[in-house]
């Protein structure tokens, strides 16, 4: 038995088995670590002998019309915080910057046809102001929510300011989004109003928003007036009196528009989390200690300096977008970029070019991305440089310690600290994240609980697990940027987060492990851990071990069923450019996951392909691996960015028979 079977063996009692071991660590670089926000570790210890005090002290960084009466009221689990306080997100995002910032620049704008535009937070100012105007012209009050269709133009987050400027909520649906995906979220937040543009850009096509938006007004009556932004130029349906020009609407108003005092619990957004069975859940975030967390976290995991050039290279419709495109960078005075296309056109070096042109000094994205670069080759990046980056970040799944590995060396230099954050939507600020002045960190793990995070890993019972053992990542503690509830449906809302254990720990849905030294290592939601054997396997460890390997770029990972193991073990391979795929390469990746994790982790088949199926955001959509791995009728593809490809994973999966 080899030692990684007899450590599977020891850990039967654990919910999930954490089975590699990551060796190599990273300290703070002197030069980082001496000028560092955060350099003192003390911090940690001080935020949990005082959560209360630590985040009312967080809290004091913002501006409020009126300070609050009580930091926290917790009632599991509901939770207030800042009870009594009144503020401005729109305001503190721009007004107040305006004296000693208003001719910085807030955002550097890229359009994929390669037009720019820059606006200095004077710029934002009017343009939020006029729309805030316009919006109220429309007969937006407060209270009215707003629903948001976009690209990633600068309206988007001008369109966002400016409802946050008169206390409508707004709920920003993924550009990428279907019809009727669009009209579900107007009509469970009754919208009043839709923001949408005539087609948006993408590798040199037009994506018909403005038709998309039509379809679904069809079945939204709540809708009363239409926004359109005239990006495109394509030829679109116009209905007079309900359609509106945008350019057209605000060229009459003025450019002042007294910001409304919010109370610090007034929703700001409603964000929708797409199911891929049930009814998507609007997710509703506060004012007030969403602020707080954004701006905090913001300031500290990316240790923001005023000459930072920041590039959270996300879509502003997840939630990834709202808190560190938009709302954490504008509060901290941020200087951000934003680019309307994708990073392989019209060359797969179009990142790399940005981040030379603007001297990005922050760069913020997602594993799946990397892989992809990794994929694409060295070359890309090795044309340009990239030497003015300081800090990476990783967002939206676990990062493979090989895919960090890469980024830190290929596009940070071998010189810049890896942030990798865990958080979600739920979440709406970082909550697991390395410091990049104090924390050394190790490929492939979020490392440590943020200051003001209490963080555990139950198992089955609810029982603290062991270090070196895995298990359910849970919250023990209120945050102030948490989930007020699910829109329209408080049982909801408790039951999904609320029930596994007790009403005061929240279930985040992902599984987990801590190594011997206490560090954090996110394995991937719950439903993506197989049963070989009685063996509950995360599909991050294997697919970890799978890009391990050099010829390999990616790989997705499922459990199928099995009459003798219960599950078995299916992989997905893409390889790296100039690689090949054949039966003798098969047999070294079975090997060499053995080798990395145990003969109870070898895939029982590996099937090669060019791609795999990802939503617009990038995820890949294991559950059609699944369909695909046990010949079932496949479910809904249309929110794919490639379902031309699943027809050729399927084949290929027919013609790969397995190991015996």
């Amino acid at each position: 038995m080899t030692s990684n079977e007899s450590k599977a063996q020891a850990t039967q009692d654990d919910a999930i088995e954490a089975l590699m071991v990551e060796e190599r660590r990273f300290p703070p670089p002197d030069n980082i670590a001496s000028r560092a926000n955060v350099k003192d570790p003390a911090i940690y210890e001080e935020a949990l002998a005082d959560r209360e005090a630590y985040w009312a002290g967080e809290a004091g960084k913002l501006h409020w019309f009126k300070d609050w009466d009580k930091v926290l009221e917790w009632n599991p689990p509901f939770a207030k915080w800042f009870i009594g306080g009144e503020l401005n997100v729109s305001y503190n995002c721009i007004d107040r910057h305006l004296d000693d910032r208003g001719d910085k620049v807030a955002f550097h704008w890229v359009g994929e046809p390669g037009d720019t535009r820059t606006l200095t937070f004077k710029d934002l100012y009017f343009e939020v102001c006029r729309f805030a105007n316009a919006l109220k012209h429309l007969g937006v009050r407060r209270g009215d929510r707003v629903a948001i269709y976009m690209g990633m133009i600068p309206e988007l987050p001008i369109a966002m300011l400016a409802c946050a400027r008169i206390g409508a909520p707004h709920t920003v649906v993924f550009g990428g989004f279907s019809s009727d995906a669009l009209a579900d979220r107007i009509n469970d937040t009754k919208a009043k109003v839709l923001i949408t543009q005539d087609g948006a850009n993408r590798r040199g096509q037009v994506f018909p928003l403005k038709d998309n938006a039509d379809a679904a007004i069809e079945s939204t009556p709540s809708v009363e007036s239409v926004v359109v932004v005239e990006r495109c130029n394509n030829e679109v349906t116009w209905v007079e009196g309900r359609d509106h020009r945008w350019t057209e609407l605000v060229e009459s108003q003025v450019a002042e528009c007294p910001p409304e005092e919010m109370d610090a619990e007034d929703v700001l957004y409603i964000l929708y989390t797409s199911g891929t069975t049930a009814k998507p859940k609007g997710i509703v975030h506060s004012t007030g200690g969403y602020l707080t967390q954004v701006a905090s976290t913001h300031r500290m995991v990316f240790d923001i300096k005023d000459d930072d050039v920041y590039w959270c290279a996300a879509d502003i419709g997840w939630v990834t977008g709202h808190s560190y495109i938009v709302y954490g960078p504008l509060a901290n005075g941020c200087t951000g970029v934003i680019y309307e296309g994708t990073p392989d056109y019209p060359e797969k070096d179009r990142l790399w070019q940005i981040a030379e042109d603007y001297k990005v000094t922050i760069l913020y994205t997602a594993p799946t991305a990397i892989r992809t670069f990794m994929r694409w080759g060295t070359e890309w990046p090795e044309r340009h440089d990239l030497s003015s980056l300081r800090i990476l970040g990783s967002v939206g799944e676990p990062i493979n310690p090989e895919a960090w590995m890469w980024y830190r060396k290929h596009i940070g230099g071998d010189r810049c600290p890896i942030v990798d954050t865990w958080w979600q939507t739920e979440t709406g600020a970082i909550m697991i994240s390395p410091l990049p002045g104090i924390t050394t960190t190790k490929p492939g793990s979020a490392t440590f609980p943020l200051p003001g995070v209490v963080a555990d890993v139950y198992d089955e019972q609810g029982e603290s697990v062991h270090l070196g053992g895995g298990g359910y990542l849970v919250l023990k503690q209120p945050w102030p940027s948490m989930i007020r509830t699910i829109y329209g449906d408080q049982d909801r809302y408790v039951e999904t987060y609320w029930s596994r254990y007790d009403k005061e720990t929240y279930f985040a849905g992902d599984g987990c492990k801590r190594d011997e030294e206490g560090y954090f290592w996110l394995m991937g939601r719950i439903d993506d851990v197989m049963n070989v054997s009685g063996h509950r396997i995360s599909t991050a460890e294997v697919e970890s071990a799978l890009v391990a390997h050099p010829s390999v770029a990616e790989a997705a990972v499922v459990g199928r069923n099995d009459e003798i193991t219960g599950q078995a073990i299916a992989a997905f391979v893409t390889l790296r450019g100039g690689e090949h795929g054949d039966e003798a390469l098969i047999s070294e990746l079975r090997d060499h996951v053995a080798e990395k994790i145990g003969k109870i982790a070898k895939p029982q088949s590996i099937v090669f392909t060019d791609d795999l199926p990802k939503t617009r955001s990038g995820k890949i959509m294991r559950r059609l691996l699944r369909d695909i791995s046990e010949h079932r009728k496949l479910g809904d593809i249309t929110t794919l960015a490639n379902a031309d490809i699943v027809d050729e994973i399927s084949k290929l999966a027919a013609a790969s028979p397995g190991e015996d």
